[in-house]
């Protein structure tokens, strides 16, 4: 017996959510049809406002409902000192540390000349002219501690040697080859506190 069409239409754009395969996005469908109009209705708005009110901060890149984002317009915040992360989640990752006190830069990905990603794909540039011109003390590179996100790291290092800037890694605290987004708290400030200068 087929399924509705309805049914399947949704089975299917569930499934284009990462980490979702057939058996969850069936196991979602049918708690969505099963549950009652008002929360599959709160949820279909939830979708609608992230993609109609959240934007990219004009400044580090994060995601923000106002621009500039509520760290980079924050006065109390360290403007000279910048961690650079990969992606957007990755700014929250580390604010819930509640230690870091400085600002970010989200680079919006990393150098994966597999991927067909290149240094210019990326704010590395950005980064550059606002490390010269904020007269920045020092650069943390908290990209991942894979194989992309290293090569990121040192190529971010070696690109921002000629600006005389502290250009600092996180420390081994992470695993390598896991995401900075799965790490615990803890481990998180570990690396931070145990960073290293670059180059």
């Amino acid at each position: 017996m087929k399924r509705p069409t309805a049914v399947t239409e949704l089975i299917e754009e569930l499934k284009r959510l990462p980490g979702v395969g057939q058996k969850t996005a069936e196991r979602l469908s049918f708690f969505l049809m099963r549950s009652k109009v008002d929360q599959a209705t709160k949820l279909a708005n939830a979708i609608q406002n992230i993609k109609e009110k959240i934007i990219l901060c004009s400044v580090c890149h994060g995601i923000t409902e106002t621009d500039p984002c509520g760290i980079c317009s924050n006065s109390s915040r360290d403007q000279k000192q910048i961690c650079v992360v990969e992606e957007p989640h990755d700014v929250y990752v580390m604010e819930n540390m509640g230690y870091y006190k400085g600002v970010y830069h989200v680079l919006m990905g990393v150098i994966s000349p597999l991927d067909g990603i290149g240094p210019d794909d990326l704010n590395i540039e950005l980064l550059k002219k606002k490390v010269a011109s904020k007269n920045v003390r020092e650069v943390i590179l908290a990209t991942n501690p894979d194989m992309e996100g290293e090569s990121t790291a040192v190529y971010i290092s070696k690109f921002l040697k000629p600006l005389n800037v502290k250009v600092t890694r996180i420390a081994r605290g992470l695993p390598v080859g896991s995401d900075i987004e799965y790490a615990d708290s803890v481990t998180l400030l570990k690396s931070l506190e145990g960073r290293m200068e670059m180059g």
